[in-house]
């Protein structure tokens, strides 16, 4: 996917740091997610709000790639993409380091929706995205 539909700035704090120096991998799935966290407050809604109502939006498959190791204090940003497949949300989502914009990671995260426990067809989708999906 390259219609960049959303990006999100932030910096790796030390903690996230590996003896190493460089980010943990596991961090680089916790930048993901916060920043599908920030695109959906972006729209107007959020996690807890669509949960309140019985829809729960979930993580059914993640895949990363790492490039470049992050390292403590980098700024960088996520950038997010998307598409529909079947019942799922296809989330691309690649990390890059600021200010030379070099690849970090590739991620490409599957969403389920399920309403009330029971997994859907993923129409919520349709109706949270409708301003950005083509």
């Amino acid at each position: 996917m390259d219609k960049e539909l959303f990006r999100y700035d932030m910096q790796v704090r030390d903690y996230e740091c590996d003896i190493q120096g460089v980010v943990n991998n596991a961090n680089y799935q916790h930048y993901m997610e916060h920043s599908r966290h920030e695109f959906l407050i972006s729209l107007g809604c959020s996690f807890s709000v669509l949960h309140n109502d019985g829809i729960d939006l979930m993580v059914s498959k993640a895949t990363i790639e790492y490039k470049t190791s992050l390292r403590g204090g980098d700024r960088f940003y996520v950038s997010i993409s998307m598409k529909r497949s079947g019942a799922k949300l296809i989330c691309y989502q690649n990390i890059y380091r600021k200010p030379d914009d070099v690849l970090c990671a590739k991620g490409v995260i599957d969403i389920i929706c399920l309403q009330n426990g029971r997994l859907t067809r993923g129409e919520k989708f349709d109706e949270l995205f409708r301003n950005v999906l083509a």
